[in-house]
């Protein structure tokens, strides 16, 4: 009886300062780019992306409705990745926004896109844009 008490107690002690669902290392192959043979032969890129939005429900409930869908986030980002843009800024943006229109109980989104072979004289990991977006909404 103790032990049921403790554990009972327990939980209601426990108060969720901050929840985030994130995709990491998302590989596509995709034509952005302002050069005419980035547009052709198109590069590899790689998304991350980090959603503050609060699970505080699906943590007791258990039920994927309760939470942000990370498949249904992915499909917004495969479908931007897939639209061709001047700069990866702009794709960037294009998937916060769109996730914020879809999703609008997402707080804060962290995204990084990065083009695994940028058109300079260097070798390196690739070039990228990371973002740091509030929703206002």
């Amino acid at each position: 009886m103790f032990f049921h008490s403790f554990i009972h107690s327990f939980i209601f002690i426990v108060m969720l300062v901050s929840s985030y669902i994130y995709l990491r290392n998302l590989r596509f192959h995709a034509y952005h780019g302002v050069m005419e043979q980035e547009r052709i032969v198109g590069n590899g890129y790689v998304v991350n992306l980090r959603a503050k939005y609060s699970v505080e429900q699906a943590m007791v409930t258990d039920d994927i409705y309760d939470t942000l869908n990370y498949a249904n986030m992915f499909e917004v980002i495969s479908q931007e990745m897939s639209v061709p843009s001047n700069l990866i800024e702009r794709v960037a943006y294009r998937i916060g926004d769109r996730l914020f229109r879809k999703f609008p109980r997402i707080e804060a989104i962290d995204i990084d896109v990065r083009k695994l072979n940028p058109p300079i004289a260097a070798d390196s990991d690739g070039a990228g844009v990371e973002l740091h977006l509030i929703n206002k909404r």
